[in-house]
């Protein structure tokens, strides 16, 4: 539908700091996708809808046009390359950094101590492209496994050396005698849009656009 609105977000931290800023557009959502098993939420808005997905699938969900608008994390976004979809506001939400974060010793000490030494640095993570082109342009040639979670077992274990991952308020690593070593980029949920969406419904996404910036600025 050409006059219907579809805005996807996901659940947490994300979901919970746009709600404001949604607000502020005169967007309320009916239900709390907390306490309904609804993946479709209508709003006080008959002219629009939201959807709540994993982090991950927002970007793909604007990309291919399921959703007109969405609000995606920076890392999800250089994660995924963000082919398809123009990056529009920087929402000052949910914000983070993308680390590298390991044993206070240094990698050749490790490596030193696990006999190792001739290996290639193994990182954990689950930005392996992220990671990947960070070690690249470096100039450095690094071994990247893909872990879907609790990074942080990954260098106790001997799994990897470092890892790579978000980092809020550090509490997590320094908890597991880790900490961070080296900042990658750092990290805030963007409004995103459909290409096509943004032709189509220029006008409408735009009064969104603007409501919401009133707030960020």
């Amino acid at each position: 539908m050409k006059d219907l609105l579809v805005i996807a977000l996901s659940k947490g931290r994300i979901y919970k700091e746009t709600l404001p800023l949604l607000a502020h557009a005169n967007i309320v959502p009916t239900e709390d996708p907390d306490k309904s098993r609804k993946l479709i939420i209508d709003t006080n808005d008959p002219e629009v809808k939201l959807l709540v997905l994993r982090a991950s699938d927002v970007p793909t969900y604007v990309q291919y046009g399921a959703a007109d608008v969405g609000v995606a994390g920076k890392d999800v976004l250089l994660e995924q390359g963000g082919d398809g979809v123009y990056e529009l506001l920087d929402l000052k939400i949910a914000q983070c950094k993308l680390m590298v974060a390991g044993f206070a010793e240094s990698a050749s000490e490790k490596l030193g101590h696990s006999g190792q030494a001739n290996r290639r640095m193994r990182i954990a993570t689950k930005y392996t492209n992220s990671t990947k082109r960070y070690y690249s342009e470096k100039g450095q040639q690094v071994e990247v496994i893909k872990l879907y979670g609790s990074m942080e077992l990954a260098p106790i274990v001997n799994l990897a050396d470092r890892i790579v991952d978000v980092v809020d308020t550090g509490n997590t690593l320094k908890a597991n005698g880790l900490m961070p070593l080296e900042h990658i980029a750092d990290i805030s949920s963007r409004l995103i849009v459909n290409k096509a969406s943004m032709k189509i419904k220029h006008k409408k996404i735009k009064a969104l656009v603007k409501s919401i910036e009133k707030v960020v600025v």
